[in-house]
């Protein structure tokens, strides 16, 4: 399975030199948001994949960030949702139809430390 989440990231074309600042940008302001989200919101909970290395739970990553996105104590991350995005939308002509993803709902916190290595991943797949 891990060999096919690289594959589909190589696939999606994240590969370009101001894409990998860009990654840093995304990983740097989550980072802001995970410090943020122990401060202020400890009751959000979100589904989040049991293995984020499962090319079947890319699109549960997203619909988790869009459920971080509606929470309002989230607007001063807007720059991330905007970032991520564009990430999203690379990816998501390379998904296949996904199948089965395990999942729980968990405290938002540790859906995010899922989402930087979702993106740490992605972003050595660009430097490969």
């Amino acid at each position: 399975m891990k060999t096919h989440l690289y594959l589909l990231l190589l696939a999606a074309g994240i590969s370009a030199a101001p894409q990998m600042s860009s990654m840093a940008e995304l990983l740097t302001l989550l980072q802001q948001m995970y410090e943020s989200m122990t401060k202020d919101i400890q009751n959000l909970r979100i589904e989040t994949p049991d293995n984020i290395h499962d090319v079947n739970c890319i699109n549960t990553i997203f619909e988790g960030t869009e459920q971080l996105k509606t929470n309002p104590a989230m607007k001063k991350f807007n720059v991330f949702f905007q970032k991520f995005e564009r990430l999203k939308q690379s990816l998501t002509p390379s998904l296949a139809k996904e199948g089965r993803c395990d999942t729980e709902r968990r405290n938002a916190t540790i859906f995010i430390e899922k989402l930087m290595t979702f993106i740490r991943k992605a972003s050595k797949n660009a430097r490969a």
